[in-house]
């Protein structure tokens, strides 16, 4: 099985955190973006992103985690978190370089991760978004996607050079 995740255009998204809100309604029944397996960062003044686990190839979460709560699977690559085991101890949020694990604060002792909604067609923060932002891509696609605008704005800068 092909290894996909989330991935945000921040050329697209605005900052809305409808995303947050699709993720807490499906996995809390509730409207609370502090309970969502996404999260939507501020980059710059006028750059939004969200940003959900990436399902690493060589995840440093599950190996950060001293009681081994948590394990990858590997057809689907989704991170599963043995709550029994969590004590919250946030090791794996530290080796997280993508800031996608998160408490959850109502069961402090317990981390959650995004599982891509494994059980509906989609992800609903993908589903939901209004802008078209994110979408499920895979690392190949990722890749192919950052040489074309890498080769775009090359191109636009020797242009812009050309014309003086």
């Amino acid at each position: 099985m092909r290894r996909e995740f989330i991935v945000c255009d921040p050329n697209k998204c605005n900052g809305c955190r409808i995303c947050e809100l699709a993720c807490s309604a499906i996995k809390e029944s509730t409207h609370d973006p502090m309970l969502s397996r996404i999260r939507n960062v501020r980059m710059t003044a006028i750059v939004m992103m969200s940003v959900s686990c990436r399902l690493c190839e060589k995840p440093a979460c599950v190996t950060a985690c001293p009681r081994l709560a948590l394990s990858q699977e590997a057809e689907t690559h989704l991170i599963k978190i043995e709550k029994s085991l969590c004590d919250g101890c946030g090791w794996c949020i530290e080796a997280c370089k993508f800031g996608a694990i998160a408490l959850n604060r109502d069961t402090p002792r317990t981390v959650e991760i995004c599982d891509l909604c494994y059980d509906l067609p989609q992800p609903r923060c993908v589903e939901f978004c209004p802008k078209d932002a994110l979408t499920l891509s895979s690392p190949e696609q990722v890749g192919q996607l950052t040489r074309r605008d890498t080769l775009i704005d090359l191109i636009t800068e020797l242009a812009g050079v050309e014309q003086l």
